[in-house]
């Protein structure tokens, strides 16, 4: 199966390794327009890949591609993927979709019309332990969800484990809008709420904060740190439930940490994603007689398919697994929500 990866830069890596793993995938063409970006990933990962300095360049030179991989920063996700939909390739995106709903709405609604297989990478869909507690809410094994507590937690504005953000591009950029971010909500919180729609159900109204931080400064170099440095959400849920949804780069203590808590009638579920992995696959419950102890149970689940994975078989049964297109649209929504909420300050209706 031959796939080809329009972006080399950081995450581009990721997606390599991840596809080079799966039985009969190879990476034959890549491209970009950064040729120092390109020359790293030629000299890591072999000089017998063919390269290009476009997408339009690759596309027309390279035929019967399976699939295209658009790893470009996320101001060019709009760009590259409707040049590959318009060729009815197959494609597998970073998150988000699109910069804003405008134009997610118009990929989702290209993927429709040409009916190729497409998918957005949502990392942390790949948990184990998620997608088991997305099971247990789906079958009602707990009855009607009462109360949501989702957290993405993040520490890279106060810990330098990452690296040292004052002094490297590759964290700049993430601070402002000129260069293409959307800040947390953007970035982190896309994931986030993906991680809470999948598993308890559609937005109805939110009301959201956002807040830049000015006591950090407010341009570094060529960068104006204008950006979100994180959100507080109140969420009410077309099911009756009520929420929040949160997201910080302040969050001391922790590196890369996504916390679900769902509170239902008959007991509650409850996922923590670290950086490392070790917690991926433990789902914790608290069900049954255990609800009058105040005991949670630990769930060990087996290792579910990765992103990559999924979007390979997909093309192979040709049949769209998840997280498509369509619901990369659906979040983008809710994050221009947010956006518009906090401007006006307050609840917006997502519909």
């Amino acid at each position: 199966m031959k796939i080809g990866i329009i972006g080399t830069g950081n995450i581009s890596h990721k997606h390599f390794k991840e596809f080079s793993k799966i039985e009969g995938v190879k990476i034959e063409s890549v491209c970009d327009v950064n040729n120092e970006n390109l020359n790293l990933f030629i000299s890591k990962f072999g000089k017998h890949i063919r390269c290009y300095s476009s997408a339009d360049e690759m596309l027309e030179n390279e035929k019967n591609f399976d699939g295209i991989s658009n790893a470009t920063p996320d101001k060019f996700h709009k760009e590259v993927s409707l040049k590959v939909l318009n060729r009815q390739l197959n494609i597998f995106s970073e998150k988000p979709l699109a910069e804003n709903y405008q134009d997610a709405k118009i990929l989702a609604d290209a993927a429709n019309k040409y009916n190729v297989i497409n998918m957005v990478n949502f990392t942390y869909r790949e948990s184990s332990a998620y997608q088991k507690l997305v099971e247990i809410l789906k079958s009602h094994q707990l009855g009607d969800v009462r109360h949501v507590s989702a957290n993405y937690y993040q520490s890279w504005l106060t810990s330098n484990i990452w690296g040292k953000w004052r002094e490297e591009d590759r964290w700049l950029w993430r601070l402002s809008k000129e260069h293409g971010s959307n800040g947390a909500l953007g970035d982190t919180g896309v994931h986030i709420f993906d991680f809470t729609v999948n598993a308890v159900g559609d937005i109805k109204e939110l009301c959201a904060d956002l807040k830049t931080f000015k006591e950090k400064g407010t341009k570094i170099g060529k960068y104006t740190l204008d950006a979100n440095d994180g959100f507080t959400s109140m969420i009410r849920f077309e099911n009756g439930a009520i929420g929040t949804v949160t997201n910080t780069r302040y969050a001391t203590g922790y590196a890369n940490t996504l916390i679900l808590e769902v509170f239902c009638e008959k007991g509650a579920v409850k996922v923590e994603l670290d950086e490392q992995r070790n917690k991926w696959s433990t789902l914790n419950i608290c069900e049954g007689d255990n609800i009058h102890s105040i005991k949670w149970e630990k769930i060990e689940c087996d290792q579910t398919p990765s992103n990559f994975e999924r979007f390979i078989s997909s093309i192979r049964k040709n049949s769209n697994d998840q997280p498509n297109f369509t619901q990369g649209a659906k979040i983008q929504k809710i994050l221009d929500m947010c956006i518009k909420s906090n401007d006006i300050n307050q609840w917006v209706d997502i519909k």
